[in-house]
C-alpha cells in the first residue's frame, strides 16, 4: 500500500514499481481530475495498491486480497447466507457495500444482480458492486480514495471510491498456475490465469487477461445434538447424513464453511489506439461466469421444525386431541381433501420425547396413496442446498484527447454498458404443499442488474494568477437502470392442494418468483470541480454536484478540500463534503422468502417490495402503532476528513480521521410480526380469525372473505416475519486510518516495512420513528465488526529470490448474531517465498494464517446448529491455507 506521503523519497537500490515498491509520486486518477496528480498531493487521502502486492495472497478473490491490503476493508465468509454467498457483501469503513464506488479504469461499474438480505445487518438491502468478477491479474494497481465524493462522481461514493485500472502494457505477459488447500485437506482450489500484451502498431495496444479456476467447499461443523438425539432415539434414517444433505457431505448434516465454486471464467480487454490530431480511442470490458453453491440450515423431521410440525394428537390413533396425554406429532395430509373420500390421521405421534415418530403409523401413512407427510420424502430430515450461476459483462469505450483551444481543453466522451444476472437453483428440498407430486430440485428463477452510463467530461487550465493555472473541470453524466426478476420453474411457487391443510407453498428454503417483473429508473447528471495550488504551500479544491433521478426527485452535493505544506516533509489536509445514495430499481423491486435464525428457531421470513401488496397491508398496522407509514427514497451523507502525511527520518507516514454522518439510510427494515398483520387485517375488515389460526390458516380465511387474493400470499404459509427495504435509521461513523513505510537496504537487497490500521466506531444515533430498529439491530450496526484491524508486512528481494512476511490483526467484536459478547481478537500470519529458476520463471510458495489460528468457538445457541466458529468471524475461520504457483513471464 502506497501511503498519500508528504513528499517523494528515492527508493532503496533494486526496488521497482513491479516489485511491490511504489515511488511515492505514483500519478492517481480518483479524487481529481488534474491531470498528472500524484497521491501525494491530493487533499483527500487516497492509497495506491500494485499489482504484485495486491496477488501476494492464498486467495484469489478481489474481495479477500483488498482485506488484507486495506485496513478499513472488511468482507466475512457468509455460510448459510442465502444470496449473499454468491456474491459477499463488503464493507469499507463500516458502512454498507453499496456506500462505496466502484470505478473500472475511471469509469462507474455496475451493480451486482444480487441484493444482501442475511449478510449481516450492516449490509441488509445493499446492492452492492460483483467486485469479485475481476480477475486480479488483469490489475494495473487498484486506488482507494478514502473520502466521500458524490459531488465528484454522483451516488454511492459515502464511505470512499475504489478504482480498479487495467493493465495497459502494449507488450509482454505473464502467465500463472496456482493450487491451493487447507490444513484440513478441503477446500482444493487452482487457478490457470494469463496476461497479454499486444501492440496495435507504434500508436496503440491492447491487452488481454484470462482466467479460469474452481475452488471446493469446506466444512467446519460438528453433529448438532438434536440429531444425535434423533439417532440416540432409534431413527435411523437421521444417521444418514449423505441422503439428508443430498450427498455433499457423509459427516454432518448441516455444514458451514467456505461456498464452492465451480466453472470460474473471468476474461478482460484493455485496448487503445491513438486516431492522431487530438483523438484516442479505447475500448475495455471484462465477462465472467461463476456456479456458487452452499448449504441451508438443516430440516429436523420432529415438530420442532414448522414444516413438518402438526397438531397435538392422540398417541395411538394420531387423531387431533387437546386431551391430556396428548402428543405432538407430525402433519399429515389428506389428498384427496378434507371431507372428501378415505380420511388420514391428523399427524403421525411423535415418542422418545418427541424424537421419533411412531413406526407403525408411519409406515401406515406411507403405504396409503391418499395420506401424505414429509417423512415419505425426507425420513431423516433434509438440508438443502442453494446456489446460482452468476454471468458478469461489460463493454465500456470512448474517445478523449485535447483540442488545441487556449491552453488546451481536455475531453472525454464514453459509454458504458453493463450487466449482473444470477440464475438461481434450491436442490434437495420440496414444495411440501404438492406432497409427493412435488420434485426434488427447483429452479426458483434469477435476478439481473442491467447498467448504461454516459459520459462526457472535460476539463481546462486558466491563469488565474494562482501559484498554479486553475483546474476547470465540468461535464454531464446520464445512467439508466434495469431490474429484472425472471419467473421460477412452477413447482418453486406453486400453491399446491396441502396448503389448505397448513403445508407451506413454494421450494423449502427459497420460495420461486411467480412472475416475471422488470423495473427501469434513470438518472443525469451536471458537475464542476475547481483545483489550483492557491500558494506553492497551499491547494485548494471545490465539487458542485446536480443530479436528478426519474424516481426520487434531485439532489445537490458538495465538496471542498485542501491541502497545506508546512514544509517539505509535513503537510496537512482537510475535506467536507455532502453525499447521498439513491435507491436502487432492485432496492424497490427484489422479493425473498426464506429461512433464519431468530433467538434459536429456524423461522420463515419475506422480504418484499414496499409497494407490495403484503407490505401494504404491513404499513396499515405500521401506521396504526407509529403514526407514519414507511418511505423509500434517497440518503444522505455528511462527510468530513483531517489528515496529516509526513516524513520521520527515511519513514513515510500518514494519518487521516474521518467522521460520516449518514441520515435515512436505505436498508431492511425492522422486521414486522407477521400474525400480528393478518389479525389487524381481520380485524378492520370484521373477519374473525381462530385464536390459534396459522398464517396459511389466515391467508385462506381472508381471502374467502374478500379480503385479500391468496395468489399474492404463495409460501407464507408458516412465515413469521415480514420486512422491506426502506429508509431506516441515522448512523454516525468516526474512525482513523494510520499508514507507515519504512523502505531500507538489508543484506544486500532490498526491504520495506508496511504498517496499516484502521479504527473505526459506528453509532446509531436515531432509531427511526416509523418501524424503529431494535436493540439487537443496533448492536450489529455498533459491534459486529472489530473497532480495530490492520496489518504489518515485511518485504525483501535479493537477487532471485523475494520473501513476504505479514501479520494481519482484527480486534476484539461482539457475535451479535448469536448475542455474544466480546470476541476475542485475532493475530494471523502470512508467509510468501518466490525463487526466480531462471530469467523470467519464478516458483512461489505460501500461506496464509501459517499458525492455523480459529476464531473464538461460537457460544450462545450456535452450537444448536452443529456450528463451531462465529459466521461473521472478521478473520474468517478457514484456518490455515497453503498454496504454491508457477509464474512465466515473458
Amino acid at each position: 500500500m502506497t501511503p498519500a506521503s508528504a513528499h517523494a523519497q528515492t527508493p532503496p537500490a533494486e526496488l521497482e514499481p513491479d516489485d511491490g515498491f511504489v515511488v511515492m509520486d505514483e500519478i492517481v486518477t480518483i479524487g481529481t481530475r488534474r491531470t498528472q496528480r500524484s497521491a501525494a498531493d491530493t487533499p483527500a487521502p487516497v492509497d495506491v495498491i500494485t499489482a504484485l502486492e495486491f496477488n501476494r495472497n492464498a486467495s484469489d478473490d478481489v474481495q479477500d486480497l483488498l482485506r488484507t491490503s486495506v485496513p478499513a476493508f472488511n468482507v466475512a465468509t457468509h455460510p448459510i447466507s442465502n444470496d449473499s454467498t454468491i456474491s459477499r457483501p463488503a464493507n469499507l469503513r463500516g458502512l454498507s457495500p453499496d456506500q462505496t464506488l466502484v470505478l473500472v479504469n475511471g469509469k462507474r461499474r455496475h451493480r451486482g444482480s444480487i441484493i444482501t438480505f442475511f449478510g449481516g445487518d450492516i449490509s441488509s438491502g445493499a446492492q452492492g458492486v460483483d467486485i469479485a468478477s475481476i480477475p486480479s491479474l488483469a490489475l494495473k494497481q487498484v486506488e482507494v480514495l478514502r473520502d466521500g465524493a458524490s459531488s465528484q462522481y454522483g451516488s454511492d461514493a459515502i464511505a470512499g471510491v475504489i478504482n480498479f485500472v487495467l493493465k495497459d502494457a502494449p507488450e509482454g505477459g505473464v502467465a500463472e498456475f496456482k493450487y491451493g488447500s487447507t490444513y484440513e485437506e478441503d477446500g482444493d482450489e487452482y487457478r490457470l490465469s494469463a496476461n497479454l500484451g499486444l501492440p496495435l502498431g507504434p500508436r496503440g495496444f491492447v491487452n488481454l487477461t484470462a482466467e479460469y479456476g474452481e475452488a471446493d467447499g469446506t466444512d467446519r461443523s460438528v453433529i448438532r445434538p438434536d440429531v444425535l438425539g434423533f439417532i440416540g432415539a432409534g431413527n435411523e434414517a437421521a444417521a444418514d447424513f449423505s441422503t439428508i444433505t443430498g450427498g455433499f457431505s457423509d459427516s454432518v448434516p448441516q455444514y458451514w464453511g467456505r461456498s464452492q465454486i465451480d466453472d470460474d471464467l473471468k476474461l478482460v480487454l484493455n485496448s487503445a489506439f491513438d486516431l492522431g490530431y487530438v483523438a484516442e480511442a479505447y475500448v475495455f470490458g471484462t465477462y465472467s461466469q461463476r456456479t456458487v453453491s452452499n448449504g441451508f440450515f438443516y430440516r429436523a423431521p420432529t415438530n420442532s421444525d414448522s414444516r413438518f410440525a402438526g397438531p397435538s394428537v392422540d398417541p395411538v390413533t394420531g387423531d387431533a386431541s387437546t386431551a391430556p396425554g396428548a402428543v405432538g406429532s407430525i402433519r399429515i395430509g389428506d389428498l384427496d381433501g378434507l371431507g372428501t373420500g378415505a380420511s388420514c390421521p391428523a399427524g403421525i405421534p411423535l415418542r422418545a420425547g418427541g424424537n421419533l415418530p411412531d413406526p407403525a403409523i408411519a409406515a401406515r401413512i406411507a403405504a396409503d396413496a391418499n395420506c401424505f407427510s414429509l417423512l415419505e420424502a425426507y425420513p431423516g430430515g433434509f438440508t438443502p442446498r442453494f446456489g446460482g450461476e452468476n454471468t458478469d459483462y461489460s463493454i465500456a469505450g470512448g474517445l478523449r484527447g485535447t483540442w488545441d483551444i487556449g491552453s488546451g481543453v481536455a475531453y472525454d466522451l464514453s459509454i458504458a454498458h453493463g450487466s449482473n444476472e444470477t440464475d438461481f437453483f434450491i436442490r434437495n428440498t420440496i414444495n411440501p404443499s404438492l406432497g409427493n407430486a412435488s420434485p426434488r430440485d427447483f429452479r426458483p428463477g434469477g435476478q439481473q442488474q442491467t447498467e448504461t452510463v454516459m459520459n462526457l467530461d472535460f476539463a481546462y487550465l486558466v491563469d488565474a494568477g494562482f501559484r498554479s493555472e486553475l483546474s476547470i473541470a465540468f461535464g454531464g453524466e446520464f445512467r439508466e437502470e434495469s431490474f429484472k426478476l425472471s419467473q421460477g420453474d412452477p413447482a418453486s411457487y406453486a400453491v399446491g392442494p396441502l396448503a389448505l391443510q397448513g403445508f407451506g407453498s413454494g421450494a423449502n428454503g427459497f420460495t420461486g418468483f411467480a412472475q416475471s417483473v422488470s423495473a427501469n429508473q434513470h438518472s443525469s447528471a451536471a458537475y464542476v470541480e475547481l483545483e489550483t495550488d492557491v500558494t506553492d504551500a497551499l491547494t485548494l479544491q471545490g465539487a458542485l454536484r446536480y443530479e436528478d433521478y426519474s424516481e426520487f426527485g434531485d439532489t445537490l452535493d458538495y465538496k471542498i478540500a485542501g491541502l497545506y505544506r508546512i514544509t517539505d516533509g509535513f503537510t496537512l489536509r482537510a475535506t467536507h463534503s455532502t453525499g447521498f445514495h439513491a435507491p436502487t430499481a432492485g432496492q424497490a423491486n427484489v422479493r425473498r422468502i426464506t429461512t433464519l435464525i431468530e433467538e434459536g428457531l429456524p423461522v420463515d421470513s419475506a422480504r418484499l417490495p414496499i409497494d407490495s401488496v403484503p407490505v401494504q397491508l404491513a404499513a396499515d398496522f405500521i401506521e396504526s402503532r407509529d403514526g407514519g407509514r414507511p418511505s423509500l427514497d434517497v440518503e444522505t451523507a455528511d462527510v468530513f476528513t483531517l489528515g496529516a502525511a509526513f516524513d520521520l527520518g527515511p519513514t513515510q507516514w500518514t494519518i487521516d480521521a474521518y467522521h460520516v454522518d449518514v441520515d435515512d439510510r436505505i436498508a431492511v427494515a425492522q422486521d414486522v410480526d407477521f400474525t400480528q398483520v393478518l389479525a389487524f387485517t381481520a380485524a378492520q375488515n370484521g373477519v374473525t380469525l381462530a385464536p390459534d389460526a396459522t398464517p396459511g390458516q389466515a391467508i385462506v380465511q381472508l381471502d374467502a372473505a374478500g379480503v385479500l387474493n391468496q395468489r399474492d400470499f404463495a409460501g407464507f404459509e408458516n412465515l413469521t416475519n415480514i420486512s422491506y427495504i426502506a429508509n431506516t435509521y441515522d448512523t454516525r461513523t468516526r474512525g482513523v486510518d494510520i499508514v507507515g513505510q519504512y523502505p531500507f537496504d538489508l543484506f544486500g537487497g532490498a526491504s520495506e516495512l508496511t504498517l496499516a490500521v484502521n479504527y473505526n466506531e459506528t453509532e446509531v444515533t436515531d432509531v427511526g420513528t416509523v418501524n424503529p430498529i431494535g436493540a439487537s439491530r443496533i448492536a450489529s450496526l455498533e459491534d459486529l465488526l472489530p473497532n480495530w484491524k490492520g496489518f504489518a508486512s515485511w518485504i525483501h528481494n535479493q537477487g532471485r529470490w523475494r520473501t513476504l512476511l505479514r501479520a494481519n490483526y482484527f480486534g476484539g467484536w461482539d457475535d451479535t448474531i448469536y448475542f455474544v459478547p466480546d470476541q476475542s481478537a485475532e493475530l494471523l500470519f502470512d508467509a510468501e517465498v518466490g525463487y526466480e529458476a531462471m530469467d523470467g520463471v519464478e516458483l512461489i510458495v505460501g500461506a496464509n494464517n501459517i499458525f492455523d489460528n480459529y476464531p473464538d468457538r461460537v457460544r450462545g445457541f450456535g452450537p444448536s446448529f452443529g456450528q463451531l466458529y462465529p459466521d461473521f468471524s472478521p478473520s474468517g475461520f478457514l484456518g490455515g491455507h497453503y498454496y504454491t504457483k508457477l509464474r512465466v513471464s515473458f
